[in-house]
């Protein structure tokens, strides 16, 4: 900890990165973990979902089911820490794997916040990219079972990046930007294993800035040879007890 309070407070250009991890607190289930979704079911492709009803169907029905959680949410330590730690001027970027929206909701500022894989707040038209509010498509696709489509004909479906689906270029390019700009890089929750994203702490340890990384078990990146500091503790114990003593 004292290591990490030294790095924090000499750094103008804190990079967060988070992961799922951070929001396990929050009752949202992580999706590599131990206990992950993806450790008991099949993630559903983006050609499969624009190919076969039945993808669509399964994918709606599998959003439904995690849907409640998703309302229900609310940020917890770690995402607050992350919010004040912007209003202290520490902060040149926020990028997070996570579409749970929570990050904005503790008061991350819209201008720092770069959600990669995309957010579940809205649906999205895969066809003519209008974007609306997600509840009126679960209420139909609860009474019918069948997949919601866009007045446009289009296929509807959260403004998530799924599996086999690119990252959204700005989006990505920003985050390089930020990365390269940045003078610390913090990654939290994460097992930095999908990539593109997993690539973006990376920029700014090569660059020669100290890398951290806290997370419960083992990542992708703790062999990494510009990796300055590996935390294998909770999150909010370490970094939240810190950010809030600043």
């Amino acid at each position: 900890m004292e290591q990490l309070t030294k790095l924090i407070d000499n750094a103008k250009k804190i990079l967060i990165f988070t992961g799922a991890g951070i929001s396990t607190q929050s009752g949202i289930p992580d999706f590599r973990g131990p206990q992950g979704i993806w450790k008991n079911r099949d993630p559903i492709y983006y050609q499969e979902f624009m190919s076969f009803e039945q993808s669509r169907i399964d994918y709606w029905q599998f959003k439904l089911e995690g849907w409640q959680e998703f309302q229900n949410a609310r940020p917890n330590r770690i995402h607050y820490s992350i919010a004040k730690l912007e209003t202290l001027g520490k902060v040149c970027c926020v990028v997070t794997q996570n579409i749970d929206g929570l990050h904005r909701l503790a008061g991350t500022s819209e201008e720092k916040l770069i959600e990669l894989h995309g957010t579940n707040s809205f649906v999205e038209c895969q066809t003519c990219n209008e974007t609306s509010d997600p509840q009126a498509h679960f209420d139909f696709f609860h009474k019918t079972n069948k997949p919601p489509c866009c007045h446009c004909g289009g296929y509807l479906k959260h403004a998530t990046v799924s599996f086999g689906q690119n990252l959204r270029e700005k989006d990505l390019q920003l985050a390089i930007d930020k990365a390269n700009e940045a003078d610390l890089v913090i990654a939290l929750g994460s097992t930095l294993a999908v990539y593109p994203a997993a690539e973006i702490p990376r920029i700014t340890a090569r660059k020669g800035n100290p890398y951290v990384i806290i997370n419960r078990g083992d990542t992708d990146h703790d062999l990494f040879e510009f990796l300055t500091l590996k935390i294998n503790d909770d999150i909010a114990s370490i970094f939240s007890t810190i950010v809030e003593e600043l």
